[in-house]
């Protein structure tokens, strides 16, 4: 195995358990624990992780900013198992709202291809693109005022808010950029788009967060939400140990 391949997969189960063990990737990869050790000090170099005595831990990364259709082209497969999870929550006569986010367009496509008889308000310009040229009918559209905002990929701002604000939905379902166990903190890139997810957040009846997994280890700029405003994480395989015992705690549901 090269060591460019054998450092993604060190990442990997970072990703996975959030911390590796020197001597058991050693037996893993059937190489030296000194060679391990040489990996981990490359990692921490390129700001990955931070070593700790015997192995290292997952270090939060902050994501760079990039436009929703950018955030399409990535980690496709995780977004389509997040959307089928969610397709798969609702029901006739609901009404939902679908904040700007890459997997509530995969999700828009799915509703436009269903027959689901629900009401969707959206802030993103991309849903509602697609839910109306969608073959589903059955599909109430409606889309708060405001200022289109190009880099969010929706409308954001007060005026937004105070639109959103005269609207209530069964369940609500909120992108994210990152989410900091330790600090319980859910954030954004900036504070028009994380004000406008809190109003959303407060019109629904159940908060659900859809993200990858990874995003347990992301950190954005803008707090907008604690974790226990959250009812449901929505991701596509559950954390790992740690995280979840935190999660449970708070009464927080994985799915």
């Amino acid at each position: 195995m090269f060591a460019e391949e054998r450092l993604e997969k060190i990442i990997d189960i970072l990703y996975k358990d959030g911390k590796v063990v020197v001597k058991d990737l050693s037996r893993q990869f059937g190489i030296s624990q000194d060679a391990i050790r040489k990996d981990l000090k490359v990692l921490e170099n390129k700001g990955f992780i931070e070593r700790t005595y015997g192995g290292a831990i997952l270090k939060n990364q902050i994501p760079r900013l990039t436009r929703v259709e950018e955030r399409l082209k990535e980690d496709i497969e995780e977004k389509k198992i997040i959307a089928e999870k969610i397709f798969n929550l609702l029901k006739d006569g609901d009404t939902i709202f679908l904040d700007i986010s890459s997997i509530n367009i995969l999700l828009a496509e799915m509703l436009g291809q269903s027959r689901l008889n629900i009401t969707v308000i959206s802030n993103c310009i991309n849903v509602m693109y697609i839910l109306s040229k969608g073959q589903n009918k059955n599909i109430t559209l409606i889309v708060p005022e405001g200022i289109y905002d190009r880099d969010a990929g929706g409308f954001t701002g007060s005026s937004t808010i105070e639109s959103i604000k005269k609207f209530r939905a069964q369940k609500v379902f909120i992108g994210s950029c990152g989410v900091d166990i330790k600090d319980r903190k859910i954030s954004t890139f900036n504070m028009e788009d994380g004000n406008t997810k809190k109003a959303i957040m407060d019109i629904g009846k159940e908060v659900f967060l859809v993200m990858e997994n990874k995003k347990f280890f992301y950190d954005g700029i803008f707090r907008f939400a604690d974790i226990d405003d959250i009812d449901t994480i929505i991701t596509e395989k559950k954390p790992n140990d740690d995280i979840l015992q935190i999660l449970n705690k708070q009464g927080i549901q994985i799915i």
